[in-house]
C-alpha cells in the first residue's frame, strides 16, 4: 500500500512539471507574434524622399506617406509633428495648438498620404533643421522618425546710392562709372562694396588758397584743380595674391595749364600677424611715385602703375590715397589729394572629406546613407551651397546645405535610392554648387561607388532578417525553453533517484520480514 502511494505521488509531481512546461511553451508562442508585429509595425516617409526648402514668410505643403507593415489592419492611425519647447527646434510659425492628424484605418500593406501646411518664421536664418514626426495606432508601439528641412533667411535689401549722389544726378552731373572710365567735374563717386573714388580740395603750398572753380587766374587767388574722374584695373577683377595694372583717369578742371606733376600712391596697412604689418597693395616693380609732364586747360590724362594685392586680403574694397603736387603757370606749387577704392576678390577654397556610405550596396528601391563634410578653408563665405547626386543606377537626389562661413564646416547627408541593378560598384557623381557675393554660381564634382542589387521579395527578406533580429534582441524564447527542459530533466532524475531509494527500502523491509518469519519457524 505504501509503495503504491509513493508511486502515485511521484507521478503527480511529474505531471505538474509537464503541465508547467506546456504552459510556458503556449505563453511564449502567444507572445512571439506580438514581438514580430512590434518589430515590423508602421513607417512614415517624406513623399518622394524630398527635402523641402522654405523661404521667410513662405507657406508650403509638406506631404508624408504612412505605410502599414504589421500584418494586420491598424485603427486610429495618427501623425503628430514634435514642435519642441523653443524656436531653435521648430522653424515654422506655430499657428495651432496641435498639428496632429488622424488618417483612420490603414489596411495591412497599404499606404496613405498626410499633408501639413507650414509657414517659415521671418527670423529664421538659412540653415538645415532636423524635425521629429510620431506615428501611433491602436495596439501598436509609437514610431518616430527624423526628417530634414532647409530654411532660407529673409534677404537684406542693399542701398545702391546715398542721398547726395541722387541729388548730384538730379542736378545733371556725371557721377562716373566706378571701376571704369569716368568724365565730368564730379568730385566724389562711391558704390558700397563695389569700389569708387573721391576727390579732396587743392591748395597752394604754404597755406595760400582761394576759390576752386578753376575759372580765374592764379593772381586772383584761384587754385588750379586736378581731379580723378575714374579708374580701371587689368584684369577687371582684382584677385588677392595676383598682379594687376591700375590706370587712373585725370582731368584739369581749370582754365590754366598745370605742369611738373608728381603723383604718389599709398595703400592702407594690413596686419599680417602681431609683429608684422604691410600695405594691402605694393608696386610689383619700381616705385609708387608717377611723374607727368603737364595737362592742358580742361584737358585729361591717364597715369598707370603695376601693383600686387596681398594674398591674405579679405574680400572687400581697399582705399588707396593719391597725393598730387603740380605747378601753375607762375611755377607756384599746388597740392591736392584723391582717394580710390579698389575691390579685391578672394577665390573660394574648400575641401570635401571622404564619403561615409552605409550600406555599401542596396537593392532596387532601397536607400543608402551617404555623408561627408565640407570644410571652407578660404576667406570668403559660400552662399546657397547645394549637393546633387546623380548616377545611372540611382534616383537623382539633392541636398541643400545653406551658407558656410569662412573657417566653418558644412555637413552633407543624403539618402540615395537604388533604381537599376548595377554590375558591381557603380559610379555616383556628387556635384557641389555654391554662389559668391555677386550671385555667380560655381561647381565642383566628386565621385563615389555604390552597388545596386536585385530586389528581394518581402517573404525572403523577412526570413533573412529574422536571425539578425534574434541576434540584436535578447533571445527570450530559447532561454525559456532551455530552462524548462533543464528543469524537466532535473525533476526526472530526482524522481528516479527517489523511486530507486523507495524500491531499496521496500526490498530491505521484505528481507527483514522474511528473516523474522524464518526465526519464528525455528523457535517453533
Amino acid at each position: 500500500m505504501q509503495k503504491r502511494i509513493q508511486k502515485e505521488t511521484g507521478n503527480n509531481c511529474l505531471k505538474r512539471i509537464i503541465v508547467a512546461f506546456l504552459a510556458v511553451i503556449m505563453m511564449t508562442t502567444m507572445l512571439h507574434p506580438q514581438m514580430v508585429q512590434a518589430a515590423t509595425g508602421i513607417t512614415i516617409e517624406s513623399k518622394d524622399n524630398k527635402v523641402l526648402t522654405y523661404k521667410a514668410g513662405e507657406k508650403k505643403t509638406w506631404t508624408f506617406t504612412v505605410t502599414n507593415h504589421s500584418g494586420n489592419p491598424m485603427n486610429n492611425v495618427t501623425v503628430t509633428p514634435d514642435l519642441g519647447d523653443d524656436n531653435d527646434v521648430w522653424p515654422f510659425k506655430t499657428e495651432m495648438q496641435s498639428y496632429q492628424q488622424n488618417i483612420g484605418t490603414l489596411e495591412n500593406g497599404k499606404s496613405k498620404d498626410v499633408a501639413f501646411d507650414f509657414t517659415q518664421r521671418e527670423d529664421v536664418q538659412t540653415s538645415r533643421y532636423t524635425l521629429k514626426f510620431k506615428v501611433t495606432a491602436d495596439g501598436q508601439e509609437e514610431a518616430e522618425k527624423q526628417f530634414y528641412v532647409n530654411t532660407t533667411a529673409k534677404p537684406v535689401q542693399k542701398d545702391t546710392q546715398d542721398n547726395k549722389d541722387n541729388k548730384d544726378t538730379d542736378d545733371g552731373k556725371d557721377t562716373g562709372k566706378g571701376n571704369g572710365a569716368g568724365s565730368g567735374s564730379d568730385t566724389s563717386y562711391q558704390i558700397p562694396d563695389a569700389g569708387g573714388y573721391s576727390n579732396g580740395e587743392a591748395a597752394y603750398s604754404g597755406g595760400a588758397g582761394g576759390s576752386t572753380d578753376g575759372g580765374a587766374a592764379s593772381g586772383n587767388g584761384s587754385v588750379p584743380r586736378v581731379i580723378v574722374t575714374g579708374f580701371t584695373t587689368d584684369p577687371a577683377e582684382v584677385r588677392a595674391g595676383s598682379n594687376f595694372k591700375l590706370t587712373i583717369h585725370l582731368k584739369n578742371t581749370s582754365r590754366m595749364k598745370v605742369s611738373n606733376m608728381l603723383f604718389d600712391l599709398s595703400a592702407p596697412t594690413e596686419v599680417s600677424d602681431e609683429q608684422t604689418t604691410s600695405p594691402a597693395f605694393l608696386p610689383s616693380s619700381g616705385a609708387s611715385s608717377i611723374y607727368l609732364d603737364s595737362i592742358a586747360p580742361n584737358g585729361t590724362a591717364d597715369i598707370s602703375i603695376e601693383l600686387n594685392a596681398k594674398s591674405d586680403l579679405l574680400q572687400k574694397p581697399y582705399n588707396m590715397e593719391l597725393s598730387m603736387k603740380y605747378e601753375d603757370p607762375n611755377a607756384t606749387q599746388v597740392e591736392g589729394s584723391s582717394s580710390i577704392s579698389i575691390p579685391v576678390k578672394q577665390d573660394a577654397r574648400f575641401e570635401i572629406s571622404d564619403f561615409e556610405i552605409s550600406p555599401q550596396s542596396v537593392a532596387v528601391g532601397e536607400e543608402a546613407n551617404v555623408m561627408c563634410s565640407l570644410y571652407n578653408l578660404g576667406r570668403i563665405k559660400l552662399y546657397n551651397v547645394k549637393a546633387t547626386f546623380e548616377g545611372k543606377n540611382i534616383k537623382k537626389s539633392e541636398v541643400f546645405i545653406g551658407n558656410i562661413e569662412s573657417g566653418a564646416t558644412g555637413s552633407i547627408d543624403a539618402m540615395l535610392e537604388g533604381k537599376k541593378i548595377s554590375d558591381g560598384p557603380a559610379k555616383v557623381t556628387m556635384t557641389l554648387s555654391y554662389e559668391d557675393e555677386s550671385g555667380n554660381i560655381s561647381t565642383t564634382t566628386k565621385d563615389l561607388n555604390l552597388e545596386v542589387t536585385e530586389k528581394v521579395d518581402d517573404d525572403e527578406a523577412a526570413a533573412s532578417d529574422m536571425p539578425e533580429e534574434t541576434q540584436k534582441s535578447f533571445p527570450v524564447i530559447p532561454v525559456v525553453i532551455a530552462a524548462v527542459v533543464i528543469a524537466v530533466v532535473a525533476a526526472v532524475v530526482i524522481l528516479k533517484k527517489r523511486k530507486k531509494k523507495q524500491l531499496a527500502e521496500i526490498e530491505e523491509e521484505e528481507l527483514l520480514d522474511e528473516l523474522e518469519r524464518s526465526s519464528e519457524d525455528e523457535h517453533q
